[in-house]
């Protein structure tokens, strides 16, 4: 698959996709319509008043579309209950169910709900992680037998009027397809392809589809491919936007802002769902925060149009050479702004790592602790750990020669002198003039600090680097964004967007951003979690967190508090917590240890895909997985 795969309309200015228009109830979904929100209620389904309270005050906070899950046809026949209390309280809102395993379950709600969602990986299959050869023949007999299953729910949402997700999951694809594509973004979109392709045999349309993920670079390449495949086949469908288990607090946050985020700013997408292990109604605001990004952003003036220089689904991070510790190999670095600090001594670097032990006279030195500092005209009179680097103005830097300087591009082309070591150069659109490049390229010292006023920052930073590549300039570059005019709640959406999607597709070797009004410890935890959403620079335990739901076996908001608090200090472990066994084993296989609700007060380990205990009580739970990684040498003390 080449570069040139068509995904968007426009890689540098935003336009989105034209979808088929699909009604769910009252609700128009595509089209031209506006991007929808929705979310899932955590509630036991069978408990009807619970269920009600919780998705009127879901509605309150702005969710357009209420999910409930539905186990099982008891469960899916009470929604018929649900809906006629919340009509009854003059709530129209269209719900949706959401059905594993269970064909039969999704045959009941179809006939009361005005949408289903059905999850290919688990409609006819149960997962056994048992891969097999098929031949053409095999393949095209299980498929037939998925139709069979299939087909009499594709005729009850025909005769009801009910509109059909078909939300593949990256943790819960088939042994079919695993063995046939592996666990691949294409394989994802295959799953929900074959769905499709049934649907429209029987000439049912009234469908939108997802291809969630933990993992957001899998998420959008997947999300890509499926709108290649489907221009390929000429299908427009609506398009469900969610990082599936993105957890909680911040990091659940950033990492749905990055993967829906960068994805709207594609043109891709129609609906969205933040999934946070948190109760629901705290993800109407993310998820509001994430479209008024996007609604700030898109009547942008028009940049350049230019085609993709890089591969849309398959990551690869730009080819640069290496400049002390940025670029090549090395992990994006991070650079902490001190410019307008009113005093710079040696307590001033807590906030960004590094503190210093008065009675052993030395620094101690945290996991997220920024690369280099900028200081701009300011100077520093006392020694820095070694780990520290100071950026300066260049002339403040031209007298003392201490740190290294940062360079605007008149300054870089008249200078003649030069750190034999770093040298910063401060570059916009504007600047790369033909006489700049090719300085740039004859200093092999040089890296790129590229920012953007423009409306669309991700676009013309997308030109930015169209044009360093096309000029075979391969100067490390840090990606700058500055949010001083914002406040807490905008920054850390909109700085996720700016600069987690352009790593997302290997674009940067580092970021800086500028938040002036801000606490610059808040700035510098969100740069670093940019980076870990990305996959690119991991400096923490990660967790693989679902949002709760009525399939929950225990409440996860607190478990994964208390997993979190012992387990935190395992740098790089990334670890899943998984209220039930619907996307559990499958999402094991991307995390190092798994933490999954098997029943009632029961849960089960698991090393990767492999179940490793079965049933522990939940009270011994946390014990045992702590024995578990400890068992395979990935603890380490505090």
């Amino acid at each position: 698959m080449n570069a040139n795969i068509k995904y968007c309309n426009n890689w540098t200015n935003y336009s989105r996709l034209q979808t088929r228009e699909v009604m769910v109830g009252n609700i128009g979904v595509g089209g031209s319509h506006p991007i929808r929100i929705q979310s899932m209620t955590t509630t036991s389904t069978m408990d009807t008043k619970s269920s009600v309270e919780q998705a009127i005050s879901m509605i309150k906070a702005g969710c357009e579309l209420v999910r409930f899950t539905a186990p099982n046809i008891k469960e899916a026949e009470n929604l018929a209950n649900i809906k006629d209390a919340l009509l009854n309280k003059g709530y129209t809102t269209p719900i949706v169910a959401d059905i594993h395993f269970t064909p039969n379950a999704a045959i009941a709600a179809a006939k009361i709900v005005e949408k289903v969602r059905i999850n290919p990986g688990n409609f006819s299959d149960k997962k056994k992680f048992n891969l097999s050869t098929y031949s053409s023949a095999q393949y095209s007999d299980e498929l037939k037998r998925i139709e069979e299953k299939f087909h009499p729910l594709i005729d009850t949402c025909i005769n009801h009027n009910t509109a059909m997700r078909i939300g593949t999951n990256h943790g819960s694809l088939s042994d079919r397809i695993m063995s046939q594509y592996g666990d691949t973004p294409l394989g994802m979109v295959e799953s929900a392809l074959e769905f499709v392709r049934i649907c429209e045999k029987y000439n049912f349309f009234n469908i939108i589809l997802s291809m969630k993920a933990s993992n957001t670079i899998v998420m959008t390449q997947a999300y890509r491919l499926l709108v290649s495949k489907m221009h390929q086949e000429n299908m427009n469908y609506p398009l469900h936007l969610g990082v599936t288990e993105a957890g909680e607090g911040d990091d659940g946050r950033i990492k749905s802002a990055i993967g829906i985020g960068s994805l709207l700013m594609d043109g891709i997408g129609d609906t969205i769902r933040v999934s946070l292990t948190e109760s629901p109604e705290k993800e109407m605001p993310v998820a509001k925060n994430i479209i008024e990004y996007i609604n700030k952003n898109k009547n942008h003036p028009l940049l350049e149009t230019t085609k993709t220089e890089i591969n849309p689904i398959e990551y690869s991070r730009r080819k640069t050479i290496s400049v002390l510790n940025i670029g090549q190999k090395s992990p994006p670095i991070v650079i902490a702004d001190y410019r307008m600090k009113n005093k710079i001594d040696i307590n001033s670097f807590r906030d960004i790592g590094y503190t210093f032990l008065n009675k052993l006279d030395k620094w101690s030195i945290s996991q997220t602790a920024a690369d280099y500092v900028f200081v701009g005209k300011r100077n520093i009179d006392f020694k820095l750990p070694g780990s520290l680097r100071v950026i300066y103005d260049y002339e403040n830097w031209i007298d003392t020669k201490n740190g290294y300087p940062l360079f605007n591009s008149d300054e870089f082309l008249s200078s003649l002198y030069f750190s034999k070591k770093l040298n910063f150069l401060k570059v916009q659109k504007s600047d790369l003039s033909e006489d700049l490049m090719q300085k740039i390229k004859e200093n092999n010292k040089v890296v790129l600090l590229i920012e953007s006023h423009h409306q669309n920052f991700i676009g013309e930073l997308r030109t930015i680097f169209n044009k360093l590549i096309s000029n075979n300039i391969k100067a490390p570059v840090v990606l700058s964004s500055d949010q001083s005019d914002l406040n807490k709640d905008y920054i850390q959406i909109f700085s996720s967007i700016d600069l987690g999607s352009l790593m997302l597709d290997g674009l940067g070797d580092g970021i800086m951003i500028q938040a002036l009004n801000s606490e610059t410890y808040y700035i510098n935890k969100l740069a670093f979690n940019i980076l870990q959403a990305t996959r690119t620079r991991i400096s923490k335990t990660e967790y693989i967190s679902c949002p709760s739901c009525g399939r929950t076996q225990f409440d996860l908001e607190k478990t994964t508090q208390k997993i979190r608090k012992a387990t935190s200090h395992l740098k790089g472990l990334k670890i899943g917590v998984m209220g039930c066994i619907v996307n559990g084993p499958g999402e094991m296989a991307d995390a190092d240890y798994g933490y999954v609700g098997t029943g009632p007060g029961k849960i089960s380990l698991y090393k990767q895909k492999n179940m490793i205990k079965k049933n522990i009580p939940t009270d011994k739970a946390l014990e045992e997985l702590i024995l578990l990684i400890k068992s395979n040498g990935d603890w380490v003390d505090c």
